[in-house]
């Protein structure tokens, strides 16, 4: 991923873990993130429990629209096993995805609330950091 990518995605799924279903979700999202991690097209997935609040967040990076739908294609058993054990209480989608994606997205959510939040800047450093001081000054 370069400064000048404007197609990148950015997902985080706020999900409402059903009482009683902790350990069943945590099992399922383990497993569904070890699929991605080895087949996605993600450039990076981070799942996080509040166990006090029963929300889990889900964080993932996507080159462009291609990339999720390829995600959705892959991992949609894995999805529907973790979906038995939440529902989405809120998802924000940091980019401008397609048409196609949105529209997905807003039909997978349900009864969920959607954000939307257009690219203003940024850049990716996910390559090793290279050696040495930084410039004068900085």
């Amino acid at each position: 991923m370069t400064n000048h990518d404007e197609n990148v995605l950015i997902f985080h799924n706020t999900m409402r873990i059903t009482d009683g279903h902790l350990d069943g979700f945590r099992e399922a999202i383990a497993k569904a993130v070890g699929f991605a991690e080895k087949y996605g097209p993600q450039l990076m997935v981070q799942v996080f429990v509040d166990e006090q609040r029963m929300t889990g967040h889900s964080f993932q990076l996507f080159r462009d629209s291609d990339a999720v739908r390829a995600h959705w294609k892959l991992a949609d058993p894995y999805i529907q096993e973790v979906m038995e054990h939440c529902r989405v209480e809120r998802f924000e989608v940091f980019g401008e995805p397609d048409d196609d994606v949105l529209a997905s997205v807003r039909q997978g959510i349900g009864e969920g609330e959607l954000a939307l939040a257009p690219r203003t800047a940024g850049f990716g450093r996910f390559a090793a950091r290279p050696t040495g001081s930084p410039p004068s000054g900085a």
